[in-house]
């Protein structure tokens, strides 16, 4: 399985029986989504910075993406996919609405990617969701949980590899997204500063450590 990262909160999950596409988003945030295909697209909520999977492309496989909008168990050619729901602010969505976390299962290997969660996970959601081998986790604020509460919510779900996305970067839209922390933020307060890696493969689970590595993909685009 490969995972590679494309800006935002999308990524490209690939493994031997299909490829999933995360949240891919519109080009108004100021990035410009590549060309992806792929078999699955999960939209964790309907806002146009994360709903474009009119922009994903199919595979050899299927002709068009199966798009996963609502909570829900899923089995799509041999791809499980898990939907928690959950909120994309502190106030049960009064401000933003709802937010869906999805897990995939790919090649035997749990993904789950948190989406726009804007508030601390309770004991149930963290059950819910269950064993987590890569998180896909936000960290910039503003929108989704910020960078102490991105650190507290990996050690609630405690992954073998956590992944950080929806933070700041230069290419952003400034006047949507200037009040985002940064990448570097978040590594401040995590406490380490891996060095950034173009894509995570893992050949299978056994390669995942018991004890939770921070991953930093470098975006593609």
């Amino acid at each position: 399985m490969i995972i590679t990262y494309h800006g935002h909160s999308t990524f490209k999950i690939k493994g031997k029986k299909g490829t999933v596409i995360t949240d891919p988003y519109d080009d108004y945030i100021g990035l410009s989504l590549p060309r992806l295909s792929g078999d699955i697209v999960t939209v964790s909520h309907d806002h146009k910075d994360h709903n474009a999977f009119k922009k994903v492309v199919g595979t050899s496989r299927r002709e068009n993406p199966f798009i996963v909008e609502k909570a829900g168990e899923y089995e799509v050619g041999g791809i499980s996919v898990f939907g928690v729901n959950s909120f994309h602010d502190a106030n049960g969505g009064v401000e933003r609405g709802p937010n869906i976390i999805y897990t995939s299962l790919v090649d035997g290997i749990r993904i789950c990617h948190l989406g726009d969660l804007g508030h601390e996970l309770t004991p149930q959601q963290v059950e819910e969701i269950g064993s987590v081998d890569v998180l896909l986790c936000p960290v910039g604020g503003i929108y989704t949980i910020d960078p102490e509460l991105a650190v507290e919510t990996i050690r609630a779900i405690e992954p073998g590899i956590a992944i950080p996305m929806h933070y700041r970067t230069p290419q952003h839209n400034q006047d949507v997204f200037g009040d985002l922390k940064t990448l570097e933020d978040f590594l401040k307060v995590y406490g380490v500063s891996p060095e950034l890696t173009p894509k995570l493969e893992i050949e299978n689970k056994s390669r995942i450590s018991e004890e939770t590595d921070l991953v930093v993909l470098s975006p593609i685009f």
